[in-house]
């Protein structure tokens, strides 16, 4: 069993490898310092960071991201280390938030090698800080223990560094946040002096090298040279993770491949006004011939560059859309589109899954090449089904929109029990005017519910109020370390609440409780799915916009506001739904339901 810890509590580690996984809702870099007895790190090699990222028995990951991987081998580590402190910070310039209070709680593991969590600890009460101590390892009477640190600082990388006692920390920290920014490959000037038909951009894709060569390098293979793509080509423990993985390194790759077809058009066209700049500020060839040849000469360098970007974009998409195509079939239940034949030969699992898919996501320049959207399992945020009239939703009536935001939000829901074992996943429902009894019946007559929908004030407060007393205890029991001592009648499954109609039905005390469920439910295994329109809440004002932004937010319709990890582009997101007139939801729910009663 994970141990979920709080701040300050430590908790005992195997000796052999670690596996450090963190995830937060927007770019961080993470590095490590090793320390002394106490604690002080002794010099700039004793920091492993991006631009350093491997130390004897560590290793960190070599740009920001949302989610990181760091390893540590405790039996590999110095003598003179006994503590390692994991670090996280905001990098700086890049035009991202400037402090936690703007982002959502890191989330922190610590696994095993066979995959299995040891501990997790969320970093939550974070403000204005933008670096945080969020782990220490440290070595105690020969045996490795964790514990949740948590500290943050406002000052930044430096003031985390000086704190330990880096010498130089503020250099140190500015040639961090140099390695991080300067991981991103944006096509630079031809530098002074040199001919402007020798200047190279560099097309490449960290991922895609064989197939990316830079402008000019025609000797990269073609598509028949290289190699097949194959379902489950990625690192992991099993082959749920490597497809995980898999899933999550076509997301990124597609990402990275877009940004650099984009700025390698936004280079041409700079070097094609600069040419044009120099040509006119010329009194001797703004006019005549000789001006007309400078001016063709510039502008077939930019549709040259140009078309070898597209070229190498058009490569780098079809290989991708090739690994889709035969990652796709190899889906499992979880991971797989609501239309795939595994569906068909459905059975309730044995033990629950690594992630689930809540939808696809795709770019304008390829919208048939869709890239499954995975959440990871047990839920870290909750979901809010957005039913307002927003975005490529504007021109929908109301009516219909609200109903296809509970289809969404029920087809979520049948996914979320389909992929748990029997009785270890349990839905709770709010309804306070009866508005989705409709979309609800496939829950309601399945007899997945423990309960009926609640309904009314009353309801609201009954529901909400035996919800806070289990995240209380559970957070009460694991603080005293007593987790297997929690009371017989508590209900050990996962709880899902699902909430129609929000804020109707909600007074002041309920809001309240919400919140409180939605920042703390999730480390008890109290979860939020809720169905909203914002607009129906603006007599709250701002004292919900905590609320909101605890939400992963989706839409019922295709809508692009999604923005991935690595380049901030906006991806268009599709929930995932059953076809219109599908039995398949009750097919499924029916066995969920006969199988909890089994």
């Amino acid at each position: 069993m994970t141990a979920e810890l709080a701040r300050g509590q430590n908790h005992p580690l195997p000796g052999t490898r670690l596996e450090i996984r963190v995830s937060a809702g927007s770019p961080v870099l993470a590095g490590a310092t090793f320390g002394d007895e106490q604690g002080r790190v002794s010099g700039a090699e004793w920091v492993a960071h991006p631009g350093a990222p491997r130390l004897p028995g560590l290793v960190v990951p070599r740009q920001a991201a949302a989610d990181h991987r760091l390893t540590v081998d405790p039996e590999a580590l110095p003598e003179a280390v006994h503590r390692v402190h994991i670090l996280l910070a905001l990098p700086t310039g890049t035009g991202g938030p400037s402090s936690f209070a703007s982002v959502a709680a890191p989330f922190t593991t610590v696994t095993g090698p066979d995959g299995a969590e040891v501990v997790s600890y969320t970093l939550t009460g974070l403000g204005a800080e933008s670096a945080v101590v969020a782990l220490e390892l440290y070595r105690r009477q020969g045996a490795w223990k964790v514990r949740a640190v948590g500290q943050g600082y406002e000052g930044g990388l430096a003031e985390l560094l000086g704190d330990q006692g880096v010498p130089r920390a503020r250099d140190l920290a500015g040639v961090i946040e140099a390695a991080v920014t300067g991981g991103a490959a944006v096509p630079a000037a031809p530098a002074a002096g040199r001919s402007a038909q020798r200047s190279r951009v560099d097309y490449t894709h960290p991922r895609r090298q064989p197939s990316a060569p830079p402008a000019g390098d025609m000797s990269a293979p073609g598509p028949d040279e290289r190699a097949r793509p194959v379902a489950g080509d990625a690192t992991g423990w099993s082959m749920e993770e490597r497809l995980y993985n898999q899933v999550r390194g076509m997301f990124e790759d597609l990402a990275r491949t877009v940004a650099a077809y984009r700025s390698a058009v936004g280079f041409a066209d700079s070097r094609l006004e600069r040419e044009t700049d120099g040509v006119l500020a010329d009194s001797r060839s703004r006019t005549g011939p000789a001006g007309a040849e400078a001016r063709r000469q510039a502008q077939e360098k930019r549709d040259l560059l140009t078309a070898r970007a597209q070229e190498v974009l058009d490569r780098d998409l079809d290989q991708l859309t090739a690994e889709s195509g035969v990652v796709e079939p190899a889906l499992a239940p979880a991971f797989a589109r609501w239309d795939h034949p595994v569906w068909q030969g459905y059975r309730v699992p044995g033990e629950a899954p690594l992630a689930v898919r809540v939808g696809d996501l795709h770019l304008p320049v390829r919208p048939e090449l869709h890239i499954p959207m995975l959440v990871r399992l047990p839920l870290e945020r909750g979901i809010w089904v957005d039913s307002g009239r927003t975005g490529s939703a504007a021109e929908l009536d109301a009516a219909a929109l609200r109903s296809r935001a509970m289809d969404t939000a029920v087809a979520h829901t049948a996914r979320l029990l389909a992929v748990h074992p029997a009785g270890e996943f349990s839905v709770q429902v709010i309804d306070p005017a009866g508005a989705g009894a409709g979309p609800l019946a496939p829950l309601t007559g399945s007899g997945v519910l423990d309960a009926p929908p609640a309904r009314g004030p009353q309801g609201v407060t009954a529901v909400l109020a035996r919800l806070v007393r289990r995240v209380d205890l559970v957070q009460m029991a694991v603080r005293g370390g007593a987790a297997d001592s929690l009371s017989p009648d508590l209900d050990p499954a996962q709880q899902l609440l699902i909430v129609n109609d929000f804020p109707h039905g909600f007074d002041d005390r309920a809001l309240t409780r919400l919140r409180y469920l939605a920042d703390e439910g999730p480390s008890a295994g109290v979860h939020l799915l809720m169905v909203a329109d914002r607009e129906d809440a603006r007599d709250h004002g701002p004292v919900l916009d905590p609320l909101w932004r605890a939400f992963l937010r989706i839409t019922p319709v295709p809508d692009d506001h999604i923005a991935d990890p690595w380049v901030g582009h906006a991806w268009t997101y599709e929930p995932s739904v059953p076809a219109p007139g599908s039995d398949l939801l009750r097919d499924v729910l029916r066995q969920v339901a006969a199988a909890r009663r089994a």
